[in-house]
């Protein structure tokens, strides 16, 4: 892999993200305009994020399901604010079968009595279930996970970013109370942290989405907000309290303990292939992907070295023990055997794939009977470790696959910490900041509705979050209104 294989970030940060997920082959455009093609290795960190996931969703006691691709259009209409926010994005089947058009192509032959939305999202589909499946209070509280693919028509699309189909989960529970529900939408949020923090080595700020920003018919919309590696934001997870609007809407009742009908709470929460984006964005370098262990497809990979012939065998060997004794401790590691491939190629191309750990394996190694490390968080020199003994090998790697994990969370964070800039007083400083410095530009917020679309229009910002735990400090200014309030809320440039 040539190094000049990639465009540096510094250069052009939007090529750089493109000639990545094809040297590192993630994903490729498709015949469709706006669809992409996930390739193996790009499928393998979309399974890693899925895994993670399934398992917390079972552990908190949901089930999963699967819910028709296929939404009658009067499902839609239903819910007012849903249909308007959903509108614009909606691919809808309109006729059956196909037919000979008598010029040597087809034509579609039957309408439909109703047009069908293709699934844009689920909440409607999923609420006229419910409404079958609740009747008492005894049913509650129903908790329903479903893993599929979206369509959402955008028009401007990005590989895993945005893109008009995509794979993701949501999640849809139903409860008694606006208590239990809302503590549902917080729990599933803390999940999403956890996915972002623990595995994916990504610090994230939890936090309130704006009445702008919130999700079609919801009361509440909670994210995490990701900084990624040129300094924008990466939305990478939502969990949502709907309140009785869907309820309302589906007609999800209940019998409560007195015998009183009582509409549902709902909630939904999802995350989508747009997080295999941000593991891409928060740690890549101009090498390529630098992937957290916990993540990666390939934990470890060992490449044999040798010059003559004679060395070979006793290089080979020495790789594949320690190989055998990496797999049979449940790490995930490769053996490069490609021998018409030269050393340094195969380290390029480990580095471009994001591999935590390089093992190298050469003459002088066999006769010391060690092997020398290259950590991927760290770059050149500063990554490698010479003269890591072969006994307790194990050992070692799983230290250092620790170590990798810490490490890019820690560069992570260190990163966000210095391109958050809190010092803004006024309209001409969040100017001067947003265009010199970017990042996450944090203050105090009383502005209305009309102000946020006028930031986002005149200063090209869009209001993030309001970061929670952070909204009942001491009494500042806003920055734009000039107005006192307790509220802090975080604006950047994302995608």
């Amino acid at each position: 892999m040539a190094e000049t294989a990639i465009t540096p970030r510094s250069e052009d940060f939007s090529r750089w993200y493109l000639d990545v997920l094809r040297e590192a082959e993630l994903a490729e455009n498709s015949p469709v305009r706006g669809c992409m093609v996930i390739r193996p290795y790009g499928y393998a960190l979309w399974e890693a994020i899925r895994d993670v996931l399934d398992r917390r969703f079972k552990e908190t006691g949901h089930q999963n399901a699967y819910f028709p691709l296929f939404i009658p259009k009067s499902y839609l209409e239903k819910e007012a604010e849903h249909v308007e926010g959903f509108a614009k994005e909606c691919a809808i089947v309109t006729h059956s079968r196909l037919e000979a058009d008598g010029e040597g192509g087809l034509k579609p032959a039957s309408p439909l009595e109703e047009p069908l939305v293709i699934r844009p999202t689920s909440e409607t589909i999923i609420g006229h279930t419910f409404a079958r499946w609740v009747n008492s209070y005894r049913d509650l509280p129903l908790l329903i996970n479903q893993w599929a693919n979206v369509v959402r028509w955008e028009m401007r699309t990005r590989p895993f970013l945005r893109t008009m189909e995509f794979l993701w989960q949501e999640g849809h529970t139903a409860h008694a109370t606006q208590a239990e529900a809302m503590e549902e939408t917080l729990r599933m949020l803390d999940v999403y942290v956890e996915l972002a923090r623990d595995f994916a080595a990504i610090p994230v700020i939890p936090g309130e989405k704006s009445a702008n920003e919130r999700f079609a018919g919801a009361v509440n919309t909670f994210t995490i907000e990701a900084m990624m590696g040129n300094a924008w934001a990466l939305q990478s997870g939502t969990s949502h309290y709907l309140g009785q609007n869907f309820s309302r809407a589906f007609g999800i009742q209940f019998l409560d303990e007195n015998n009183v009908q009582q509409l549902v709470h709902t909630t939904s929460w999802g995350v989508s292939t747009r997080f295999v984006g941000a593991l891409i964005m928060a740690h890549g370098d101009d090498k390529g992907l630098r992937l957290p262990p916990k993540m990666a497809p390939i934990q470890v990979a060992i490449v044999p070295i040798w010059r003559k012939e004679d060395e070979k065998a006793a290089v080979l060997q020495q790789a594949q023990a320690a190989f055998d004794a990496l797999k049979q401790a449940g790490i995930r590691v490769k053996l490069d055997t490609r021998e018409h491939l030269t050393p340094g190629f195969k380290f390029n191309d480990w580095e471009m794939r994001g591999v935590p750990l390089r093992v190298e394996i050469g003459p002088k190694d066999v006769e010391k009977q060690s092997v020398v490390v290259a950590r991927r968080h760290l770059p050149g020199k500063d990554g490698k470790i010479m003269g890591v003994s072969m006994l307790g090998l194990v050992e070692h790697i799983q230290g250092f696959l620790d170590e990798v994990q810490q490490g890019l969370y820690q560069q992570a964070l260190a990163f966000r910490e210095a391109n958050t800039h809190t010092d803004i007083p006024d309209v001409a400083t969040f100017q001067k900041v947003a265009d010199e410095k970017g990042g996450f530009l944090k203050v105090y917020w009383a502005g209305s509705n009309e102000d946020e679309d006028k930031i986002k229009e005149d200063l090209k910002m869009t209001h993030r979050c309001y970061p929670l735990g952070e909204q009942d400090g001491p009494l500042g200014r806003c920055f734009y209104t000039g107005k006192q309030t307790r509220q802090i809320a975080i604006f950047a440039r994302a995608y």
